[in-house]
């Protein structure tokens, strides 16, 4: 059996970013979640999620597959800000409810900060951001949330937090053990 494998679901393709320069660090191969095969023969999953619209682009499809002797490493990717522990909650519930108990338990689950380009979002997921900022500018401010702040501060804009520094913290859970 071989020891890991990189899936990712990637929309625009800032996760597919972080999974590469996590493969190229790593030597653990990388693949799109629609091209996984096989990923019953790994012993560890590295599945690397887009965070939209409160769901991890290509989590369940991939978990569907999994046994539970495998081990699963969830990596989000969102706009949001990783470190705020009530965005931590929201990924964290999101996250449970995507995976099965029985890998749900012994997961490690990671959160990295993504980017956003409003001028490559496609007419679906414009229109679904300009509904969500029209309601989010009609609250009361003492009713906004973290993700409400986000989305205000950045609506319309070209915003990249990416940094693969955050990658640190998951190639050193990984390789806890041994490396790939």
């Amino acid at each position: 059996m071989n020891k890991s494998l990189i899936i990712y679901g990637s929309q625009y393709g800032t996760t597919k970013q972080y999974a590469e320069h996590l493969s190229a660090m790593t030597g653990i191969e990388a693949v799109a979640f629609k091209e996984a095969k096989d990923i019953d023969k790994y012993e560890r999953v590295i599945f690397m999620g887009a965070l939209y619209a409160g769901s991890v682009l290509g989590l369940k499809k991939t978990v569907s597959k999994m046994s539970s002797k495998q081990e699963l490493v969830v990596v989000t990717v969102g706009l949001v800000d990783p470190t705020d522990p009530e965005n931590i909650n929201y990924i964290r519930h999101s996250v449970r409810e995507r995976v099965p108990e029985h890998l749900y338990d012994e997961t490690r689950i990671f959160h990295l900060h993504g980017a956003i380009d409003y001028s490559q979002l496609s007419l679906k997921h414009r229109m679904m951001m300009a509904v969500i900022h029209s309601k989010i500018s009609k609250m009361p401010e003492e009713k906004f949330n973290a993700e409400s702040k986000t989305i205000l501060a950045t609506y319309g804009k070209k915003e990249d937090f990416v940094d693969y520094s955050s990658l640190t913290a998951v190639i050193t859970f990984i390789n806890r053990y041994d490396i790939a």
